[in-house]
């Protein structure tokens, strides 16, 4: 997979570093001189250009990318970044950082985003869901269809505890998608049981959060009354 990266800060080269360890082709581009520290990721590409100039973007290929990352510590780089990338390059997927939580609702698919990551939101939520167990956390929000990256550790008392994940009826446009259990990492199907203490990852409408997270937390007594 190709990827490139319009920031080269901390950030953007942290974010490269995994990506190339992981096996992908990574391109990072910075229009600051003293941003192109080759050798702290001499695996990768670097391009000294503007990453807001169809030029600079022509010259990086951008149309080649599979993925392209606005990484910048400005969220109008990164905006004008996105937008350039889907609209002018087709690019299929398109990550930006959010720098400004204040910011966060113009990161959506009319500006070519994909998935918007912040910061701040991403942190305190990590922090919810140490602490979280019955309450939804949404961890990450998917500009097409409005839907969210969300996170619930199901309590004890759940009366979903013990039950197969097939014969949950759940929440239309919801998916779970992860079962966290222990130190395992499980692909749920139809007749894996639920668990109390298991960290459920769902992919979910955001209109469908609050009942999701009524149906998780319920009650035995009150399932049973």
């Amino acid at each position: 997979m190709r990827v490139a990266i319009a920031g080269a800060g901390a950030v953007g080269r942290s974010i490269a570093g995994e990506l190339l360890e992981n096996g992908h082709e990574v391109l990072l581009i910075d229009k600051a001189p003293t941003a192109i520290s080759v050798e702290r990721v001499p695996q990768a590409e670097w391009l000294l250009a503007d990453a807001c100039e169809i030029t600079s973007l022509d010259e990086a290929a951008l149309q080649r990318c599979n993925v392209v990352i606005a990484a910048t510590g400005d969220d109008k780089v990164n905006l004008v970044v996105s937008l350039l990338a889907k609209t002018e390059y087709g690019v299929p997927r398109v990550v930006a950082r959010v720098n400004n939580p204040k910011n966060e609702w113009l990161f959506n698919e009319s500006w070519g985003v994909d998935v918007a990551v912040s910061t701040p939101r991403l942190m305190s939520a990590l922090v919810e869901e140490a602490v979280s167990v019955g309450d939804l956390v949404r961890l990450l929000r998917f500009s097409h269809g409005d839907a969210n990256l969300v996170e619930l550790t199901l309590p004890p008392e759940s009366a979903l505890a013990g039950t197969q994940v097939g014969d949950v009826q759940w929440p239309e446009d919801t998916s779970l998608v992860t079962i966290i259990r222990g130190t395992r990492v499980l692909a749920p199907t139809a007749d894996d049981s639920l668990e109390a203490g298991d960290e459920l990852l769902f992919v979910a409408a955001q209109a469908r959060e609050e009942q999701l997270e009524d149906l998780l937390s319920v009650r035995r007594e009150d399932a049973v009354g």
